[in-house]
Formats: C-alpha cells, sequence, structure tokens
C-alpha cells in the first residue's frame, strides 16, 4: 500500500505536460549513433543525409481524439492523413516523393468503409505527385488508428529548419488563419443540435470553405514552388498545425529570439468572422486565428533583402518581424497595445 501511494504522489499526467514537453523528456537521454542522421527529434521532419537530403515524419490520427466520425466522411480522412503528414515536408521547404500508411480499425468497419477511406489516400498521392509505398493494416478494440509516414527530399543549400530566424527578419504567413477552427465549431454545433433532436436535418449551407479547410486541408507545397520561383528561401519555417501563437512560439524557442506580429497583418476570411460571431458576441477572429488549429500553412522567415521579391504575392502575408533573443513573442493591437502570445491550442492532430 505504502509504495502504491509513492507511486501515486510521484505520478504525472500526460496531459499536464503537453506534447513537445513530453517528447523532449521522452528523448533527452537518446544519443545519434549514425553520422547520417542530420537532424533528429525536434523539428518537423527527420533530416537524413544525402544529395538530396532526405525527410521523415510520422503523423498519427486517432478515432475519438483527432477526428470524429460523426461528421468525418471517410474519403475526406484517408486525404487529410496524407495531407498532413506531407505539410510537414513542405515545411522544411522539401518535396514529398513517398507515403507509407497503416491503419487499425474495430470490427466496426467494413472492407467498403476501407475502400472509403483509400479512395482519399489515393486522391491526395496523385495530387501530389506522391507514391504509397507500404504501411500495415491491424485490429483496434475500439474505433480507427491512421498512421502516415511521409518521405520527401530537399537540397542541402535550400533546407529550412525552425532554426535560423536572424534580427529584424520578416514574419510571414501564407493562406489565412482561423478558418479550420471555424470549420469544427459548425460541425460540433451541428452534432450537439442533431444528438439532441435526431431529426433535425443539419444546414451547412454558407460554410463550405471552413468546412473544407478542417475536413480537407491541402498542404501549403505550392508556396514551397513559389518561393523557389522567387528565389527566396525562408530563414526558418514551421507548419501551423496548432494555432499562429503555438507556430510563433516554436519558432522563436528555436532561433533564440523574440517576435512582434500585427494584429491588423493577421490574413482572416470573412467566413471565419461570420462563424465567430455567430457562436458568441466574445468570440474574436483574432482568437480562432491565434489559438486555434489545423490550418496547415506556413509561417516563415526572411531575410528583409527579400522584402521586394514577396511583398506583391498574394498568398504570402508579411505579419511580423523579428526582435532580440530575450524579447518576448507578442501581439501588437491596432490600439497599438502588446499581448503576450501563448499557446492555447484545440485538441486537433498534432496534440
Amino acid at each position: 500500500m505504502q509504495e502504491q501511494l509513492e507511486y501515486q504522489e510521484g505520478r504525472t499526467e500526460i496531459s499536464h505536460m503537453g506534447k513537445v514537453a513530453l517528447i523532449e523528456r521522452l528523448t533527452a537521454d537518446m544519443e545519434q549513433r549514425n553520422a547520417s542522421t542530420v537532424m533528429g527529434v525536434g523539428d518537423d521532419c527527420a533530416v537524413i543525409e544525402g544529395s538530396p537530403l532526405t525527410l521523415v515524419n510520422t503523423q498519427t490520427l486517432v478515432e475519438g481524439v483527432n477526428f470524429d466520425m460523426m461528421y468525418t466522411p471517410l474519403k475526406h480522412l484517408g486525404y487529410k492523413a496524407v495531407a498532413v503528414a506531407l505539410s510537414n515536408i513542405a515545411a522544411m521547404n522539401g518535396t514529398p516523393h513517398q507515403v507509407l500508411v497503416s491503419v487499425a480499425v474495430s470490427n466496426r468497419y467494413s472492407v467498403e468503409a476501407l475502400d472509403e477511406l483509400y479512395a482519399g489516400v489515393r486522391l491526395c498521392c496523385e495530387r501530389y505527385d506522391v507514391d504509397l509505398v507500404g504501411g500495415e493494416t491491424g485490429t483496434s478494440r475500439a474505433g480507427m488508428v491512421i498512421t502516415v509516414t511521409a518521405i520527401g527530399g530537399v537540397e542541402p543549400g535550400k533546407i529550412t529548419y525552425r532554426h535560423g530566424a536572424g534580427l529584424h527578419d520578416l514574419v510571414c504567413c501564407s493562406g489565412d488563419l482561423g478558418s479550420a477552427y471555424a470549420g469544427l465549431l459548425v460541425l460540433e454545433r451541428e452534432k450537439v443540435t442533431y444528438q439532441a433532436n435526431p431529426d433535425f436535418q443539419p444546414d451547412l449551407a454558407g460554410y463550405d470553405y471552413v468546412l473544407e479547410r478542417f475536413l480537407k486541408p491541402e498542404p501549403r507545397l505550392d508556396i514551397v514552388k513559389l518561393l523557389a520561383e522567387k528565389g527566396v528561401v525562408p530563414t526558418s519555417m514551421i507548419d501551423i498545425s496548432k494555432g499562429l501563437a503555438d507556430s510563433v512560439l516554436h519558432l522563436c524557442r528555436a532561433s533564440r529570439c523574440g517576435c512582434e506580429v500585427y494584429e491588423e497583418h493577421l490574413p482572416i476570411d470573412y467566413q471565419t468572422s461570420r462563424v465567430c460571431s455567430e457562436m458568441s458576441k466574445n468570440m474574436l477572429p483574432v482568437s480562432c486565428a491565434l489559438n486555434g488549429g489545423e490550418d496547415y500553412e506556413l509561417l516563415f522567415t526572411v531575410s528583409q533583402k527579400d522584402y521586394d521579391k514577396i511583398k506583391d504575392l498574394q498568398e504570402i502575408h508579411i505579419i511580423g518581424h523579428v526582435t532580440e533573443e530575450g524579447m518576448p513573442a507578442v501581439m501588437v493591437t491596432p490600439q497599438n497595445t502588446t499581448i503576450t502570445l501563448r499557446a492555447q491550442a484545440f485538441q486537433g492532430v498534432d496534440e
């Protein structure tokens, strides 16, 4: 009994640590024994020596944690599972080449259901010229678990890590922010109404954009290609999977710098703003952008000398700049007040 009490007193709940801290703890004493390992744990992908360098990352989606089958079409789920893995390749300024997909399911799922799931996998692979080269199938006691490993490549002189941002570099992001979270809010609202009244027919008209952003995100490989065409190599980069604030803090921590982003420069779609106003008078669109998740846009920094190359690109937004080491990561409001950024991402794919 005494041993059990001591165990309970010394117990740390996983939920109290968060994903990043847990990974750092579990891998702290792992030594790299092979010279071919250029980068191990700590970035969007592992990096393996070669010319080009090989990029590898793995993503796992668990039913009931990362997706809800009440409102997730299987074809969309298969597409999304591959897309989120490819997004990490994009975040290293790389190009994906292969994926391995492993699925564990309970007997609740039929062969036809898996056919539909893999139709989505196939569609994403075709769209991004990626080969499905392997994987595994297994049994789950409850629900579905999907694991995707993506493999890609990047030339040594063009690889971009989370570290590397320099003082006064421009902070940029692609696309718009908060829309995937807005899509989730709509789906959860309709789910609650349906559970209260099974005869209820969901009305999703007018929410097409935010729903697609959540259910079927696209990895921003087009941004990687666009930057290459303009001759721009970002100094640091990460994909925005857990909200802008979380991503900014990751880059600042890795690059040992501070950052100022400007609220009025954050790209937020009108549909996202509309959903926020419908949900609550107190729900601000900027909060969805900062603390939502699963947008899978790219957050990156570029040298000021590249300003003229990117300033007119519609899909790239300059939202701030890098400050000195020791300075905080803050958002500057239109009233010129500063708000310290904190990571408060919702429970999504990468949580």
